[in-house]
């Protein structure tokens, strides 16, 4: 059972931001801090990216665990209440994701996903982005 009504859960969840999240402004200060520079936030590539390089034709998404269904991430929890809404809710957001990544992929975009929960671990995280890096530059 949920402590708050509904109205005030839907006030709460209206609130959650899109951009400039504490899982995206890590990414972006690991990237900058590797020296590599980037565009945010471009509305003309499908699913608006969160990290655009150009240059390298590369595109990262910051995604949350919790609204994206991180597989096999704890952060990945169901509501209790609501089922009705929110499983078609999560349906649809993983169905445009793989939609935007389809499209960047099919015009030539290379495509990394950073899950909220990595960025928990920074050397991990720092890792993953320079591999993903450093690969997309040796790959037409």
């Amino acid at each position: 059972m949920d402590i708050l009504t509904v109205e005030q859960r839907s006030n709460r969840m209206r609130r959650v931001r899109q951009r400039g999240t504490k899982p995206e402004l890590a990414v972006r200060r690991a990237l900058h801090a590797m020296g590599f520079r980037f565009r945010l936030h471009r509305r003309d590539l499908p699913g608006r990216p969160d990290i655009v390089m150009p240059g390298r034709r590369v595109v990262i998404f910051v995604h949350g665990c919790f609204w994206h269904r991180h597989l096999g991430c704890s952060r990945t929890t169901t509501p209790k209440t609501r089922t009705d809404y929110w499983l078609p809710k999560f349906a649809e957001n993983e169905s445009r994701d793989a939609r935007a990544i389809a499209k960047l992929w099919t015009a030539g975009w290379r495509v990394h996903v950073v899950w909220e929960c990595e960025v928990l671990r920074p050397e991990a995280l720092r890792r993953s982005l320079l591999e993903f890096l450093i690969c997309s530059d040796t790959e037409p």
